[in-house]
This record gives C-alpha cells, sequence and structure tokens, in this order.
C-alpha cells in the first residue's frame, strides 16, 4: 500500500503517464496524415481527453513533490481518462448502430465559443471523418474499441492510485 501511495510523489510515473499519452497522440497524427484515415468528431474528443492525461504527465513530472501540483495532475487524469472513456464507449455504440437515425455526429466540435481549438489548431481538432465508419481494425477490433481499452486502463490506474492515496492519507 505504501508503494503505491508513494508512487506518485515521484517524477518517473508521471513521466510515464505523459509519454504513453503522447505516444498515443503521435499515433493519431500519424493515422491521420500518413495512413490518411479521417477523425471523425468522436476522434477529436477522444484526442482532448489524450491531451488532458498528457498534460496530468507533465504537471505531475515538474510538480510531483508539491501538493497542489499533484491535485491538479490527478484531476486532469480522471477527467481525461473518465471522459475519453465514455466517449469512446459512445463511439463503439454509434458504430455498431451507424444504420440507425438515433446515432449521428456532428461535424463541427463543440467546443466553447471562449475556446475554439478547431478553429485554432485544425490540423489536430478539426473532424473531417464519419463516426460510423469503420475504416481500420487490428485484432477485429476497431479504433474506438481500442480507445475503451486504453481509457479503462488509464481510469483503473487513476482509481487504484486515488482510492490509495486517500486511504493512506487517513492512516495515523
Amino acid at each position: 500500500m505504501d508503494y503505491l501511495s508513494n508512487l506518485t510523489t515521484n517524477q518517473r510515473p508521471w513521466l510515464l503517464l505523459a509519454v504513453s499519452a503522447l505516444g498515443l497522440e503521435c499515433t493519431a497524427l500519424f493515422f491521420q496524415y500518413a495512413m490518411d484515415l479521417k477523425p471523425c468528431i468522436m476522434c477529436v474528443y477522444q484526442r482532448l481527453a489524450i491531451l488532458a492525461i498528457l498534460a496530468a504527465g507533465i504537471i505531475g513530472t515538474v510538480g510531483h513533490q508539491n501538493i497542489f501540483a499533484r491535485s491538479m495532475a490527478y484531476l486532469s487524469l480522471g477527467v481525461g481518462a473518465i471522459w475519453g472513456l465514455i466517449i469512446a464507449l459512445e463511439h463503439v455504440e454509434m458504430q455498431a448502430n451507424s444504420g440507425s437515425l438515433f446515432f449521428s455526429c456532428e461535424f463541427i466540435p463543440n467546443f466553447p465559443v471562449w475556446a475554439p481549438l478547431h478553429e485554432w489548431i485544425p490540423f489536430l481538432f478539426e473532424a473531417t471523418g464519419d463516426c460510423g465508419e469503420i475504416s481500420w481494425q487490428f485484432l477485429g477490433f476497431s479504433m474506438p474499441q481500442w480507445m475503451v481499452v486504453v481509457y479503462a486502463l488509464y481510469s483503473i490506474a487513476f482509481s487504484v492510485v486515488l482510492v490509495n492515496r486517500l486511504v493512506c492519507a487517513k492512516k495515523p
């Protein structure tokens, strides 16, 4: 228990988190620009969730000894992992019911008016694909299905570490 509790006060786990998220972002850009796969709106939202996890890793790497920085990193990791999992599950559902009238995706991201990321950074946040289209598979699973696995792992790691930190903080 103490090992898990002390894990987040070290720099390496946060750096590993940042590197894994950066690897996923680079992979998404490779799929988009090298393999010419068009990202849909759900893909764009999942990219944003991965960027939140990347931010958590960077904040934790730099401020692992500061309780405020660690708290911000926990918050960013939790939001990115759980929101990303919800979006990925919704995306899988859209692909499974792509012929249905009940599931459709937008073409313009629903970012806040004060932060139109799709206009500021279009190479990363512009949606040009269809959510229901399955244009890539690996071992029989589509990209959103793999992202469910990725976000589930991030969510489990977040939950285990956070619960452990809370339990160990209450110990005398």
